[in-house]
């Protein structure tokens, strides 16, 4: 379908209206894009009440670390075994900009030595060598980046040698955008030659890989299971043999590494049963004797937060991806185009963008393993410049953790 039948399709002519202001180039590469745009994503617009309504919320055992300990020796073996074997890859979602770091570079480029250059993105390459070394083989890594930080991302590894990683187990690709729209559902222009569009959040990754034939490299590998990580945690464990075992031997689809939460009111989602399915409850949606609520030990049953560290079963995503995904609105304030012709930088939500959750990937799972880690040795997130979750908090983590900065 070409540009004009699908803006004709969607209803959203207005998208064309300054293309005969354009050179011949400009007015191609807009209507390329708009080509290439999914614009189904709007129907989430009628569909966001019912993918916002929950089903009924119980807890799900944790494998906690007294557990793990009895185990470790086997659970281990087999991680080692399929790592060795080539059968596991690691998936870098890095995708956004470190805006919130005061930066307009990739997030991953930020620097956060101090006596010493280390970057985001070498703490994590220096954090898969500790499992290369002891493997004895290179782990295939995917990097997810965006339209806004692709070029950016690959140059700047290309610039460090890839911290000393072969090139030729590095593949990078885009995660997919989805477009933004208005209160009403029009889509907005971010210039007269360009629609406005965001990443379509942390659950598109695979479908990214998909559009992006990336999968085919991972069919060629042999390739049956994903780590997938976010950039911002450089402290955390990648490919680590005991959680990959662990997932394996007790025959989970899905493994998620899990902190204990700092005090019941943390900010961060919990992995439990939805209507008897695997889920991650955002901590918003915890009730107060959800919160209070313990087991037989007197422990609280909604006490792990998840990292973002997952491990993926490949066959099990291929099965997730044959029902669509929900896209969740979320309201932003985004810069565009008036009627004018003139850019418009909101003060307040304006407008709708569109995200796919790695927690709906969970859910559509038949198992998931919650596997509890040291909070100290394994979750150092870099949210904000300083305070918590900050540069300054990693950087006091990395330290403890023997990291000379």
């Amino acid at each position: 379908m070409n540009a004009i039948e699908k803006v004709k399709k969607y209803g959203q002519e207005q998208l064309l209206k300054y293309v005969d202001e354009l050179s011949p180039a400009e007015a191609d590469k807009l209507k390329a894009q708009i080509e290439e745009l999914d614009f189904d994503v709007l129907s989430a617009l009628s569909e966001s009440n019912e993918v916002l309504k929950r089903g009924k919320i119980t807890p799900l055992e944790s494998l906690e670390l007294s557990e793990i300990e009895k185990h470790k020796d086997e659970y281990e073996k087999a991680g080692i075994e399929a790592l060795k074997a080539g059968k596991v890859a690691a998936v870098l979602l890095a995708g956004g900009m470190g805006t919130r770091l005061g930066s307009d570079a990739p997030k991953g480029v930020f620097n956060i030595g101090k006596t010493r250059d280390l970057y985001i993105f070498e703490c994590l390459i220096n954090n898969m060598m500790k499992v290369v070394d002891r493997i004895g083989r290179y782990i295939r890594l995917y990097v997810m980046t965006s339209d806004l930080n692709y070029e950016a991302t690959v140059s700047f590894f290309n610039e460090k040698n890839f911290f000393g990683y072969p090139k030729d187990q590095v593949i990078f690709f885009k995660q997919a955008m989805a477009p933004c729209c208005d209160m009403n559902g029009k889509v907005f222009l971010e210039s007269k030659s360009k629609v406005s569009t965001s990443p379509n959040g942390n659950g598109g990754w695979f479908l990214s890989m998909i559009r992006s034939k990336v999968i085919d490299d991972v069919k060629k590998n042999g390739i049956e299971w994903f780590n997938v990580f976010a950039v911002d945690n450089v402290l955390q464990y990648i490919c680590d043999p005991v959680f990959i075992g662990a997932t394996i031997l007790n025959k989970r689809d899905i493994g998620a590494k899990v902190v204990r939460k700092n005090h019941p009111d943390e900010k961060v989602g919990v992995v439990c049963l939805e209507d008897g399915r695997p889920s991650v409850v955002e901590y918003y949606e915890l009730t107060d004797s959800m919160r209070d609520e313990v087991d037989e030990r007197g422990e609280r049953v909604y006490n792990f937060g998840v990292i973002l560290n997952y491990l993926f079963n490949v066959s099990s995503l291929e099965e997730i991806v044959k029902t669509s995904l929900p896209y969740h609105v979320v309201d932003k304030k985004i810069p565009y185009i008036d009627e004018n012709g003139n850019l418009v930088k909101p003060e307040e939500p304006n407008g709708h963008k569109f995200e796919q959750l790695v927690l709906d990937m969970i859910h559509m799972s038949d198992s998931c393993l919650p596997f509890e880690v040291v909070r100290e040795k394994e979750f150092a997130p870099i949210k904000n410049k300083t305070g918590i979750d900050s540069v300054e908090s990693a950087q006091a983590l990395l330290e403890k953790n023997g990291v000379t900065l």
